[in-house]
């Protein structure tokens, strides 16, 4: 795909795998402009940088970035994973902006940690300390479902992002909103206002509109929970799951939780694959749960057996698992022995199980699938 994501987009119309769409083809075209102007492009590092502090040339612009946003299964992950798979270059980074968060929090920690024991000095700014560390590694951030909700990220934000700009940092991100709704009805949202801006100033900003929610329709031919388990069953998941990521390369994720890996079996584009035992027959807990609701719009789960006194401790995790994924509206496709309500009908949880399986009802309707999903 090095001809660019325009080309990429046309193979996926051409070979049916996608429908032509109005607002997609601008995007594709826009990513495609982009695509082109990163091929010559080098940051500078900035005007504290050595190019700059020594005078050997005028500062190099660099190219705006982009912002797309739009409603649920509007195309926003295909495009960004497009765009990202063409690029030949390797200081790039595709991650999820939740996550990217984390890794802030917990830099952010690491630092004040530092600043006590005496190993840094306390007057040095750790969100400019932090930008630099960041385009050392990569001067192209891609960004999956931009979203404010937390005082403490808006309040990062603005400083952080300044910081990564004035280093020749270019960011493309999706979004379910718009800029200026980010953050809406925040705490002390004022402060949050020139960050809006320098987004406006730095990215083009690009609706997809709310045409056709491409993955409720692919859904809609989909059952969603299938019975019995067995090969056959796995099968249909493993061709829904390729049909979701639309012509993307799945890989197996590691995902980073505490310092931890959770591992699953496939994902991109938003969708993860993998098995019960993934899941529920380690020793995970909420937080687990929650880092992956707010990462996967989408998870097809393999496998679940009948849950009974025999295997408690997988149940419990289960409904922990559901719960985590219906409060962050993450659509579920999943094999398992029974129905739900016949799941799990003996032992000292089927009592408890009970709104676990209504839960698993709701989450087959397409009032629940065409809900957005909740990231942060």
């Amino acid at each position: 795909m090095t001809d660019g994501p325009i080309h990429a987009y046309r193979a996926l119309l051409a070979g049916g795998e996608i429908k032509p769409d109005t607002y997609q083809e601008l995007a594709a075209e826009k990513l495609q402009s982009l695509h082109a102007a990163l091929k010559t492009y080098e940051p500078t590092m900035g005007a504290k940088g050595w190019m700059a502090r020594l005078a050997l040339g005028p500062r190099r612009e660099s190219p705006r970035g982009l912002y797309l946003y739009g409603g649920v299964g509007r195309g926003k992950s295909m495009l960004m994973d497009l765009f990202f798979d063409c690029l030949p270059m390797e200081a790039k980074k595709h991650v999820h902006f939740h996550a990217f968060m984390r890794q802030v929090h917990s830099r952010l920690h690491s630092f004040r940690q530092a600043v006590k024991a005496g190993e840094v000095a306390g007057e040095a700014d750790p969100l400019v300390a932090l930008a630099e560390v960041i385009v050392d590694r990569a001067w192209l951030l891609c960004f999956d479902e931009f979203h404010v909700t937390d005082i403490a990220d808006a309040m990062i934000l603005g400083r952080l992002f300044e910081a990564l700009f004035e280093s020749g940092m270019v960011i493309v991100t999706t979004s379910n909103r718009p800029p200026r709704d980010l953050y809406k009805d925040g705490l002390q949202r004022q402060l949050f206002m020139p960050f809006i801006e320098l987004f406006e100033e730095k990215m083009d900003i690009l609706d997809l509109g709310g045409g056709t929610d491409f993955r409720l329709e692919r859904m809609r031919d989909m059952k969603v929970y299938l019975t019995p388990t067995g090969a056959e069953t796995d099968r249909i998941l493993e061709e829904d799951f390729r049909r979701l990521i639309t012509g993307a390369e799945p890989r197996p994720v590691g995902v980073a939780v505490d310092g931890r890996r959770v591992e699953l079996e496939l994902a991109a584009e938003g969708a993860a694959l993998t098995g019960f035992p993934d899941l529920c027959a380690l020793p995970l807990g909420a937080g687990d749960y929650l880092t992956i609701a707010s990462l996967y719009h989408t998870v097809v789960l393999k496998g679940i057996p009948r849950l009974g006194p025999e295997n408690r401790n997988e149940a419990k995790r289960f409904v922990t698992l559901i719960d985590a994924l219906y409060e962050h509206k993450v659509n579920l496709i999943c094999s398992a022995d029974a129905p739900p309500d016949e799941l799990y009908t003996e032992g000292d949880g089927a009592f408890e199980f009970q709104r676990t399986a209504s839960r698993l009802f709701e989450m087959q309707t397409e009032a629940y699938m065409s809900q957005p999903h909740v990231s942060g």
